[in-house]
């Protein structure tokens, strides 16, 4: 099934019924070509150490074993994607989406960025404030697409209307199908949708929301995203591997430690083959 907004709604609307909305073509060709040219040219040489989150013991024809998601690019002032990612993830544009959803001003604290190359298993439905465990409340994502995304290469999906339930224990995923250990199943009466979206389109979406990607099964598409998440302005609790900054580029610092949480899923111990 093919996600479709509701035509006949505000997005703040759409947001607060189905627990996400998709900005068409928000950031233009040329803005994706040099994001995404910066992301391809750091990975040239294989994972960068300190950036890319390698996978553990996985085998050498593990697609991720060569491009694995980079965490928290933002940080990197040393490389030219660096001041590149923490310029959009402080973009006007998303800024102006993001407070009309959360309802007030928000704080950036999170930037990752996955290449999900041909071949590449996907990530399992999840929540994405089981992990970053921002209080009261929930944490928001802007999810902006850098290539065509179908089933074909492993489009997101969500589950409109599970934004409005509270953070599940995740299950264990299927290894042969998702990179990330946990599973969240979603209830009975809720059924993922596929999110057929454009480079350049921006899917925006509620921390509780169940959400998360099947593996690429083309021969030659990667499926790249650069992904931010942000937490209303005000909270006052956040997993310690976030760091919070606002729109004017400066830290926050009143934030409590939150128990638990960490990097937005564990991957699984290599089991062999993919």
């Amino acid at each position: 099934m093919v996600a479709n907004t509701l035509a006949a709604v505000s997005p703040e609307e759409q947001f607060k019924l189905e627990g996400f909305f998709v900005a068409r073509r928000l950031f233009s060709t040329a803005e994706v070509k040099t994001i995404r040219g910066a992301f391809m040219a750091a990975a040239e040489g294989g994972p960068v150490p300190g950036l890319s989150e390698v996978l553990r013991g996985a085998a050498a024809s593990d697609p991720l074993t060569r491009y694995p998601r980079m965490m928290k690019p933002h940080r990197h002032a040393d490389l030219p994607l660096g001041p590149l990612t923490r310029r959009c993830m402080l973009d006007k544009r998303l800024e102006r989406l993001l407070r009309r959803f959360a309802g007030k001003e928000v704080w950036a604290v999170n930037s990752m960025f996955y290449f999900k190359p041909p071949g590449a298993r996907g990530q399992e439905l999840h929540q994405d404030n089981f992990y970053l465990r921002a209080k009261p409340g929930t944490c928001l994502a802007a999810w902006i697409a850098m290539d065509d995304c179908d089933a074909e290469n492993g489009a997101m999906q969500v589950v409109p209307g599970s934004q409005s339930m509270e953070t599940v224990c995740p299950e264990q995923a299927d290894s042969g199908r998702s990179f990330t250990t946990h599973w969240v199943r979603p209830p009975s009466h809720l059924q993922p949708v596929l999110m057929e979206m454009q480079a350049g389109d921006v899917l925006f979406f509620n921390g509780q929301l169940i959400h998360g990607s099947g593996p690429n099964t083309s021969r030659d598409r990667f499926r790249r995203a650069l992904i931010f998440h942000y937490i209303p302005a005000g909270s006052i609790e956040l997993a310690k591997y976030y760091d919070a900054i606002d729109f004017s580029g400066r830290p926050v610092s009143d934030i409590h430690t939150a128990s638990g949480g960490g990097p937005c899923g564990d991957e699984f111990e290599a089991q062999g083959p993919h």
